[in-house]
């Protein structure tokens, strides 16, 4: 079974346990969200169309992480008048699971999925090492100091 959504302003085509990023909903990592804006159902042959939504059509979806896109630079120049605008970009994304399709009004299962969300990693007590001796300075005390070259003096030119 696969069903079609809108989210975001933007449509795509789910089946259970499909992994999308959308643009950022609100909601942790774990937790089930319900996207109603269903705009097809298929199952097999039997294809449902809304008008513009499909009535009592449900998608269950998981949120995976909360993250960043990548970055989009955006240019502006006007040649030969010394007007140059960078500026950059970073859509905010949700990463979601498709959890179930449902119909007939069915509501999805709103147990957060801890399977799902990332433990929290406490950091362990770093152990820092031994510190190494410093190596004695009084063998490099008894080294000779190397004197500097002695400058040539420059020829004269004869005449």
């Amino acid at each position: 079974m696969y069903a079609v959504i809108r989210t975001g302003g933007k449509q795509y085509k789910v089946a259970k346990n499909d992994v999308i990023s959308v643009e950022r909903l609100a909601g942790a990592p774990g937790e089930i969200l319900e996207l109603n804006d269903v705009l097809m159902l298929g199952d097999g042959g039997n294809v449902t169309v809304g008008a513009p939504t499909v009535s009592g059509a449900c998608v269950g979806a998981a949120v995976l992480q909360q993250a960043k896109g990548d970055k989009i630079l955006i240019f502006k120049k006007k040649r030969r008048h010394n007007y140059r605008r960078k500026n950059g970009h970073r859509q905010e994304l949700t990463i979601l699971r498709i959890t179930e399709i449902l119909t007939d009004g069915k509501k999805p299962d709103k147990t957060p999925l801890e399977a799902n969300a990332p433990k929290e990693v406490k950091p362990a007590a770093a152990k820092k090492p031994a510190a190494k001796k410093a190596a004695p300075k009084a063998a490099a005390a008894k080294t000779p100091a190397k004197k500097p070259a002695a400058k040539k003096a420059a020829k004269k030119k004869e005449e």
